[in-house]
């Protein structure tokens, strides 16, 4: 087997697990200040999200005014991957700053 399959297959499964934990993290029931760390941390990450998309119009707009036709649009699983680590980071970031 490619040295290059090994690797991708590797990096689809480190993604999936974290991907798995982030749901489970979001999905958990904590006390009170446990959930306003979370919930510190799912703001931030909303506001990532809307700034991307917000973005990726702007480049859509512009390519199709300028001519450039190819627009294959985003892919959804590593949008869902980018998203998880803006969640993680950020509620790693909120949990030790009101931990």
């Amino acid at each position: 087997m490619n040295i290059f399959v090994i690797i991708f297959l590797c990096l689809i499964v480190v993604s999936m697990v974290i991907i798995i934990f982030t749901l489970y993290s979001i999905a958990k029931r904590q006390d009170e200040r446990q959930d306003y760390i979370k919930s510190k941390a799912m703001t931030y990450t909303f506001s990532v999200v809307i700034g991307f998309l917000v973005i990726e119009i702007i480049l859509d707009i512009y390519r199709s005014i300028t001519g450039q036709a190819i627009n294959l649009g985003m892919s959804p699983y590593i949008f869902l991957f980018t998203i998880c680590i803006v969640y993680l980071v950020s509620l790693l970031f909120f949990s030790r700053k009101y931990a």
